[in-house]
């Protein structure tokens, strides 16, 4: 192994756990709506995920939830629904955009990851939501039209929108501070100003984002936390 390939490697471990550090922070700031609980780690893990590669985003999907097991007060069984919510946004996402690097390859990707999640979710809540409120499964599978499905589906929404929007201010600041290889093109475009079509993808995804976060807290009853 070269010195520039160990280099390299020990940036990327780095950049990883301040992503892992940075998802574990904004997870206490989150929104409860009923006994479910809609936080924005996903976003930071589903950059480093399409940034770093889909194995990347699949230590970090894992990594985190692991990191706020002790302080949870869902135990195992939220446990297991922050992994697997987290796994299918995140690696269908950069597994996605690995072979599209484009914006159109960022979109698809993240349309398919909130696809991917709110399916996933709906199985695993019927699935492990009984055992965890000891209620039937009839029971649960009656709240899917009211609650779970479109608290999933907009949390979904908001997480691929606010991906959207951050994912190219951010990966332009890891790769000015060194944590990636650039390119000749991308040296160049780095000092030039956003192009139009940044600015409306900005834009785009802002909106949906703010009526995601309207939704959320004027129809689900959603009400914003620190801690």
């Amino acid at each position: 192994m070269t010195k520039n390939n160990t280099t390299e490697k020990i940036k990327k471990m780095t950049a990883l756990a301040v992503f892992a550090a940075l998802a574990y922070v904004i997870h206490f700031i989150h929104i409860p709506v009923a006994f479910l609980n809609l936080d924005f780690k996903d976003v930071i893990m589903a950059i480093g995920g399409m940034y770093f590669g889909p194995v990347s985003g699949l230590v970090l999907a894992v990594l985190v939830p692991l990191l706020e097991y002790p302080t949870s007060s869902t135990a195992e069984y939220g446990l297991i629904m922050n992994i697997l919510s987290s796994v299918s946004f995140v690696v269908v996402a950069s597994l996605i955009y690995r072979f599209k690097k484009t914006l159109s390859g960022a979109i698809i990707g993240l349309v398919s990851a909130a696809l991917a999640m709110t399916s996933v979710m709906m199985v695993a809540n019927l699935f492990i939501t009984p055992f965890y409120m000891g209620v039937s499964r009839s029971e649960v599978a009656a709240l899917i039209p009211t609650l779970l499905l479109p608290f999933n589906a907009i949390k979904a929404i908001l997480n691929a929108s606010l991906t959207l929007c951050l994912y190219k201010p951010l990966t332009r600041v890891l790769k000015a501070t060194g944590f990636g290889r650039r390119t000749e093109a991308e040296v160049t475009t780095d000092v030039t100003p956003f192009p139009v079509r940044s600015v409306i993808v900005w834009i785009v995804g802002g909106v949906i984002a703010a009526i995601s976060l309207v939704i959320i807290f004027t129809v689900l009853g959603g009400t914003i936390e620190f801690n």
